[in-house]
């Protein structure tokens, strides 16, 4: 028997009414049969809702089965006399570091657990030593978790359930949270503890890329389990993937697409090497042409006295600094300086702790500048008189979690909450909830429903409704698709990118995918340590990946695609940043 086997699992969530009667069921698992093998690195992929993370709490005994049996070892989890050595076995990491953090020091977090487990002292903190030095951490022992990166806390997470000695460890979307740099180092440390530790690592995720090193890929759709194979097996079937709402990486999307013209590359390449080794079979002699080497700017021009008075936002020397004054003083924004256009799709990137949640909670008066001003339609918003509740209608802040807005009975009373409060009448406040819940692709067969009851991109949606039935001249997104599948993450991003082409709604998205404001934004400004770093397109930004890497984040992979092949000698630019641009550029070479 596997470490982690189940026969025939079945799970209903039960809803009951206020009278306690069962109101619905919901079969989350349907009959699953798995077996893991101790010492695999099992991937599992799946959209919201496909009942992946039911599957993974049952691993922890989290949740006990409603039919069939769930085995840790060689232990039923419905047994409970085996609770606490099931759980021993199998630690669990959830998506959100924060949870799961409880002291105030890196090295009692990290002894957390084994102190509860009635671990002996001395043997307490050389769990502690070795689990800190496995992840990397040891330097930081003695600092507060809240002063650490994504990135870090996630990885004293871990920590924290390596010092509980698992044979297993199960995490959900342990890197949805967090910037390309954070999320290298989680997967780096898992990968680590799997060779090196020979512990059994099951990983859910929606970041394809994440899973090509991995021993095995379960693909779950509607509690069932669809796929079951290599990295390779899975990612060959691109149409069936994308069928059930999930991805590949992306240049394993680039050699399928080419594969449509060169029937002769290889199905299923996982990784940017192996694409390299397939290009140099190919006969590219005749791609020997002038490279692209165009300057483009990084700068954006500045305005006139005009376009200040018709920008919707201009920062002027902003900063801010939190606990001014106090122990815990610092400094988050540094002498910001931009304007945002009227119509403009903006993308705002940067580091986890370089200031862009912060610094768009300027833009609607949320937080007031320590330092220089914020103009809106130029005119100071800290000025006296300035009504700053109407401009939180012209400006509309969608947060991270966005279904942490919600919070009425049902969808249509949610999304009439907004223009209500700007004092419209009855008629135009309903007029405006269905006009924006059309815009956002919520029928009427959703005005009834609790948000509560809704997926995950559907919430979303309600949340961006309520912003846009204010009618804001600008649209402010806080990573509005984190912990989506590919598509639901899809879906919000070309309703706002209709929504911008019909309606010259002017947009500002806070993103930590690469790919995906490469795809979407026109402009792209990048925060490092409370500054702007960079501020012109994505094309130009993305040519100083180098200096991206250095500030915690990335570029495209077919960017790094591209540079590499210009290296090799072929004829490509060095803008390249979607797959259909590095399609159409290939293919152009190998003519």
């Amino acid at each position: 028997m596997g470490i982690i086997k189940t026969c025939k699992l079945v799970y209903e969530y039960i809803r009951r009414d206020e009278n306690n009667e069962i109101a619905e069921k919901l079969q989350a698992i349907k009959g699953v049969d798995i077996d893991i093998e101790e010492g695999q690195f099992v991937a599992i992929l799946g959209r919201n809702g496909s009942g992946k993370s039911t599957l993974a709490k049952h691993m922890n005994a989290l949740f006990f089965p409603t039919d069939g049996t769930v085995w840790v070892g060689d232990m039923d989890t419905k047994d409970e006399s085996h609770i606490l050595d099931i759980r021993q076995t199998a630690g669990m990491v959830f998506q959100n570091p924060d949870n799961q953090i409880v002291s105030t020091i890196v090295e009692e977090d990290v002894g957390f657990g084994p102190e509860n487990m009635g671990v002996p002292s001395k043997e307490i903190w050389k769990r502690v030593d070795e689990s800190l030095k496995a992840v990397g951490m040891t330097a930081y022992r003695k600092d507060s978790p809240n002063h650490l990166s994504g990135g870090q806390k996630q990885r004293i997470a871990i920590a924290g359930v390596m010092a509980m000695r698992p044979r297993c460890i199960v995490l959900d979307e342990p890197t949805a949270m967090l910037d390309p740099n954070g999320r290298k180092e989680v997967i780096r440390t898992i990968r680590e503890l799997n060779q090196k530790e020979h512990i059994t690592v099951i990983l859910i995720t929606h970041y394809m890329e994440e899973t090509v090193h991995a021993d095995r890929v379960i693909v779950m759709d509607d509690g069932e389990i669809r796929m079951d194979g290599t990295p390779r097996e899975i990612f060959t079937q691109v149409e069936e993937l994308k069928r059930i709402r999930l991805d590949v990486p992306q240049v394993t999307e680039l050699a399928y697409e080419l594969r449509r013209s060169c029937p002769d590359i290889p199905e299923g390449i996982l990784t940017i090497a192996e694409f390299l080794q397939v290009m140099e079979k190919k006969a590219h002699q005749e791609a020997d042409g002038e490279q692209s080497e165009e300057e483009l700017p990084v700068v954006q021009a500045p305005l006139s006295e005009a376009e200040i008075l018709e920008a919707p936002l201009m920062l002027r020397h902003v900063g801010y600094t939190y606990g001014a004054g106090t122990p815990m003083e610092k400094k988050v924004l540094k002498n910001v300086n931009f304007a945002i256009r009227s119509g403009q799709f903006i993308s705002i990137i940067g580091h986890t702790g370089s200031g862009k949640s912060t610094l768009i909670q300027h833009l609607n008066g949320l937080l007031p500048p320590s330092e220089g001003e914020v103009l809106f339609h130029g005119t100071d918003i800290q000025s006296e008189g300035f009504d700053k509740r109407a401009l939180r209608g012209k400006v509309g802040l969608v947060f991270q979690y966005p279904e942490h807005q919600l919070f009425e009975s049902d969808v249509f009373t949610d999304v009439c909450f907004g223009p209500r409060n700007q004092g419209l009448g009855e008629e135009e406040i309903k007029a405006r909830a269905r006009e924006a819940l059309d815009l956002v692709g919520l029928d009427p067969a959703f005005d009834t429903r609790s948000p509560f009851e809704l997926s995950g991109g559907q919430k979303r949606r309600v949340a961006i409704a309520g912003v846009l039935a204010m009618k804001p001249e600008v649209l402010v997104l806080d990573e509005p698709t984190a912990g989506l599948d590919p598509g639901g993450r899809d879906e919000i991003l070309e309703q706002v990118a209709r929504l911008h082409r019909e309606s010259g709604l002017t947009v500002v998205l806070v993103s930590h995918s690469m790919e995906d404001v490469a795809n979407y934004a026109e402009r792209l400004i990048v925060m490092d340590d409370g500054h702007v770093a960079f501020d012109g397109t994505p094309k130009a930004v993305f040519r100083h990946h180098k200096e991206l890497e250095k500030m915690g984040l990335s570029a495209p992979q077919v960017t790094y695609i591209a540079h590499a092949l210009r290296e090799k000698g072929w004829a490509i630019s060095p803008d390249v940043t979607t797959v259909q641009e590095m399609r159409d550029a290939i293919l152009t070479c190998l003519k």
